[in-house]
């Protein structure tokens, strides 16, 4: 019986000996490597933003542009030429300076390239105050990233393809000024020449508001990339004007997600550039030289179409570039005759003897 029973607790005691010797195995064993820690989850690089200020700023110039290219030479009246005269001299020269290079920041935004180069260094908020930091110090410094060339290029053809419009508008004033003098209205004089200058020079210290909003918002999309401009041009390498190296830099602060409300104050201070002001102000300076001399109403037209318009477009074509656009010299009338018909003093009866 003794031996039955031993048989029967065999299997268990075999069962209770290869548990321990598993156990003492496990515990022999090297235990597995912890888990990998999580890796770090990038930084998301602030959204590419310009301030409202700049934008509207923009708006402003593109808004001029479009309404001193859009002047009719088809003059029937001093009426007609005193209200010209006011949409042409309706500009303060640092706003519009600023406002220009602006509008040349939001087209530097449309370069694919220069972007996704500025952005590659906003992930990081060292290196994107490293690089901030230099490019307000020097706003040149933008020029030297990859697509500059390209961006520049968008900016300098947009530039000066505004300031063409407006000069040939000052061509075809300017040729009116001629074509004018053969209606008799056009040789009398401008009613209260002083006020008229007064008026100019009020009109160019005033800075403006945008008027149409739809512009702002059309201008706030393109600089974010929501709405994209349609733009081309060849790419231009340095030098650039002090204009497009502002506008570059400008691109590049907003790229880089520093271009947020709070850098108002920053990029207001980047876009401006005094030199760039010097041509505005002998435009302005010269207008009124000829406002103050003219006396008939076709010789307003010539300040007009000359002081006001060629002056101020080829500033803006300085401002993108060197070289002057020359447009088509107006043709001279000889002799300017008057339509209305001459009368002939009677003739003198001879004296009785």
């Amino acid at each position: 019986m003794k031996a039955l029973a031993k048989a029967r607790l065999a299997p268990k005691a075999l069962l209770l000996i290869s548990v321990a010797i598993a156990a003492t195995l496990a515990a022999c064993e090297t235990p597995p490597p912890p888990p990998p820690p999580p890796e770090p989850v990038a930084e998301a690089p602030p959204p590419v933003l310009l301030p409202s200020r700049v934008i509207e700023m923009a708006q402003v110039y593109k808004e001029y542009v479009d309404r001193a290219s859009a002047i009719d030479a088809g003059f029937t009246g001093g009426d007609a030429i005193a209200a010209s005269l006011k949409t042409g001299e309706n500009y303060e020269i640092s706003q519009f300076q600023r406002g220009e290079t602006a509008y040349a920041a939001i087209v530097a935004l449309q370069d694919p390239v220069f972007v996704a180069t500025m952005r590659s260094f906003a992930s990081d908020a060292g290196q994107r105050t490293q690089v901030a930091n230099a490019v307000m110090r020097d706003p040149f410094y933008a020029a030297s990233f990859k697509g500059a060339d390209s961006a520049a290029g968008l900016v300098i053809a947009a530039l000066s393809a505004q300031g063409r419009r407006i000069v040939d508008a000052g061509a075809k004033v300017k040729q009116a000024a001629y074509d004018v003098q053969h209606q008799s209205w056009s040789k009398a004089d401008v009613p209260d020449r002083p006020g008229r200058l007064a008026l100019a020079k009020s009109l160019s210290s005033v800075q403006q508001r945008p008027i149409e909003e739809g512009g702002v918002a059309t201008l706030r999309l393109a600089a974010t990339g929501t709405t994209p401009m349609i733009m081309s041009g060849a790419p231009a390498g340095p030098p650039y004007t002090p204009v497009v190296a502002r506008a570059l830099a400008v691109a590049a602060m907003a790229s880089l997600g520093q271009g947020g409300e709070e850098y108002t104050e920053q990029l207001v201070g980047l876009l401006s550039e005094p030199g760039a002001s010097t041509c505005l102000q002998m435009a302005k300076l010269n207008l009124y030289q000829c406002l103050a001399v003219s006396k008939p109403h076709y010789e307003d037209v010539f300040c007009l179409g000359q002081h006001i318009l060629a002056d101020t477009g080829q500033c803006v074509i300085r401002g993108a570039q060197v070289a002057v656009y020359v447009p088509p010299a107006p043709v001279a009338l000889t002799p300017v005759a008057d339509t209305q018909p001459v009368k002939k003093a009677p003739a003198k009866r001879a004296k009785k003897k």
